[in-house]
């Protein structure tokens, strides 16, 4: 379980195709307190180290998280956020994220505030999911609050100290990031509609 609250950067070093797997080699200064087995948010995708060294591990990817996320799209030197799994006696910053992407949405307006941002995302609303307005978000990993909720779009308003101690600083218009709706809200929808 996560938080989306980003403890650092992973910096992406190679990209290996074995098969329809996809195994991501990155560097971070995390590295050397990683253990294999562990599990690591990536801009909000829950991946298992399989290998570390003292400044660089490996995780790897299969097909159908290559299809649901925006990892198809890393490249070498892509900046990812990170997270690691809360601990027992840990401290909810944020809220009840677990690290499976819904889909991606992508960038359709970034906008100056003088002081913040304000992103606006679109999604595709035939997959099923929703946000309601003052509602959780996770945005590649990082938990966030949307406003201007309706079928298909939402915004949400950055401040500095998120924009630059996440990747936010690197998005532009037009880019996927990657979705995880509010895990209650996941819940009521799935009670009150059932299953279709």
């Amino acid at each position: 379980m996560f938080t989306g609250i980003i403890e650092s950067f992973a910096s992406v070093r190679d990209i290996v195709r074995e098969g329809t797997n996809v195994h991501f080699e990155l560097e971070s200064n995390l590295a050397a307190e990683l253990s294999i087995d562990q599990s690591l948010a990536h801009d909000g995708v829950c991946l298992t180290v399989v290998q570390t060294s003292s400044d660089s591990y490996r995780v790897t990817a299969i097909d159908e998280t290559i299809k649901k996320t925006n990892l198809a799209q890393w490249k070498v030197g892509k900046k990812v956020n990170l997270e690691r799994c809360m601990s027992a006696n840990g401290r909810f910053d944020g809220h009840i994220v677990q690290g499976h992407v819904d889909q991606t949405g992508k960038i359709t307006q970034i906008k100056d505030q003088d002081g913040s941002w304000i992103f606006e995302v679109e999604y595709d609303a035939a997959l099923g999911n929703i946000t309601v307005e003052k509602g959780s978000i996770t945005i590649n990993g990082t938990s966030l609050t949307c406003f201007n909720s309706k079928p298909g779009g939402f915004s949400v308003a950055i401040i500095p100290y998120t924009y630059e101690h996440t990747n936010f600083h690197q998005l532009a218009v037009g880019d996927l990031v990657n979705l995880e709706f509010d895990i209650v809200g996941k819940y009521i929808q799935r009670i009150t509609k059932g299953y279709q």
